[in-house]
């Protein structure tokens, strides 16, 4: 199969980075409701079939509930805007992120909060211990990370935000997990496995960085891939492969 690598596709994909330094490109389109009784949430198709097999897994569905997904640009605006009357500029900037600089603009990202009665929509209680570490434990599993923690904060630029999840695709979540990367730290080691010449392997995968290049806008493949972009400067390729190789 001939694969095109387009420019305007870097800003595309459940492994683009977004943060102040770079912003969100293109807006998402590929949206569905999740089924929640308290509040509309949209997520992008794939990381709202993950979140739903996530919390199945581990019977959470009535313990755990959604309570942020997609945002529009308008939307986190208001937030942004609403934050800084209501909780102060410093506040703001550890918990809120810039409009075009958040995730949920993405549709990949979803905060959760333990079902408890009262919830902080912008800092609901999501502890490290019961069902809401059940499902941090499995979350990798299902393609989820959580994507702001205490200790990567000079590298994110986000306090802590235990509620926070973002999708971003397996096996780059168990990855991610693993080595205790956040998404910033493994989009920078990606770039060492070039394609064609080196890939990291792991659980049965063979995964690249391409490089955008203007001189090379295309690669034949053969076998079950997935392309994102970085949302900087190139493209990372997920091969699957077979059995016997």
């Amino acid at each position: 199969m001939r694969v095109e690598l387009k420019k305007e596709n870097i800003g595309k994909g459940h492994l683009i980075l977004i943060n102040p330094d770079n912003m969100l490109k293109h807006e998402t389109i590929d949206l569905v409701s999740f089924d929640n009784e308290f509040i509309d949430i949209k997520l992008e198709k794939k990381a709202n079939e993950r979140l739903h097999l996530a919390l199945e897994e581990i019977e959470a569905k009535q313990q755990i509930v959604p309570v942020s997904g997609y945002r529009t640009l308008k939307e986190q605006i208001d937030i942004y805007a609403s934050s800084l009357k209501e909780n102060g500029e410093d506040f703001t900037k550890k918990f809120v992120a810039l409009p075009n600089a958040s995730e949920h603009q993405t549709g990949l990202a979803i905060d959760l909060a333990l079902n408890e009665g009262y919830i902080d929509f912008i800092c609901p209680s999501f502890p490290y211990h019961g069902i809401c570490q059940e499902f941090r434990n499995i979350a990798p599993k299902f393609g989820f990370i959580e994507r702001y923690k205490d200790e990567k904060k000079s590298i994110t630029k986000i306090s802590k935000e235990e509620w926070h999840f973002r999708y971003v695709s397996y096996p780059h979540s168990q990855i991610i997990t693993n080595m205790n990367f956040c998404l910033e730290e493994y989009v920078d080691y990606l770039k060492q496995f070039t394609y064609p010449n080196k890939s990291l392997k792991y659980d049965g995968y063979e995964i690249f960085y391409i490089p955008y290049n203007k001189e090379i806008c295309c690669i034949e493949l053969n076998r079950d891939f997935d392309i994102s972009g970085n949302n900087i400067d190139g493209f990372i390729l997920t091969i699957e492969k077979k059995n016997n190789e």
